[in-house]
C-alpha cells in the first residue's frame, strides 16, 4: 500500500485516457499479485485479491482524487489564478496530426456524468466529499 500513493502522485492533474487507465490497473494488479503469492496461473480472479487486500480499483481512486480537486478549483474565487487557467486561451498553439487531445475537463464532464453529480453540488463541501467518495472494501 505504499506503491500506489507514489504510483497516482500527481493523478488529478492527468487527462487519463483508457489505455492508460488499463495499464495502471495492470500495474496495480500485477503488484497486488506478487504480494499475495498468486500467480496468473492459479486463476483467481483480480476481485477476489482485491477483496483479501482491500482495496477499491486504481481507476475509482483516481477519479476521486480528480474530483476532489475540481471542487477545490469551483469553490475558489473567480479571479484565483487556478481559475484563470481553466479559461486560458490555446488558440496560438500549433496543432499536431491525428484527433484532438483529451482534455481534463473531458475527463471531468465523463466523470460528473458517471457518477450523475452536478457541478453545482461543489459549493456544498461535505455533500460533494461524500458523494465522490471510493471506499475501500474491507
Amino acid at each position: 500500500m505504499v506503491v500506489r500513493p507514489a504510483m497516482l502522485y500527481g493523478a488529478e492533474f492527468w487527462p487519463l485516457k483508457e489505455k492508460h487507465n488499463t495499464k495502471l490497473s495492470v500495474a496495480e494488479m500485477w503488484m497486488l499479485r506478487w504480494m499475495s503469492g498468486f500467480t496468473l496461473r492459479d486463476r483467481i480472479r483480480n476481485e477476489h485479491i482485491r477483496e483479501k487486500f482491500g482495496v477499491a480499483p486504481v481507476e475509482d481512486k483516481i477519479r476521486e482524487s480528480r474530483l476532489r480537486w475540481f471542487g477545490h478549483i469551483k469553490r475558489r474565487p473567480c479571479d484565483d489564478p487556478v481559475r484563470r487557467v481553466k479559461i486560458l486561451d490555446l488558440t496560438y498553439v500549433k496543432k499536431g496530426r491525428g484527433g484532438p487531445k483529451k482534455t481534463w475537463l473531458e475527463n471531468i464532464r465523463n466523470d460528473l456524468s458517471l457518477l450523475d453529480l452536478n457541478e453545482n453540488l461543489t459549493f456544498n463541501r461535505t455533500q460533494w466529499r461524500k458523494r465522490i467518495h471510493v471506499a475501500d472494501p474491507t
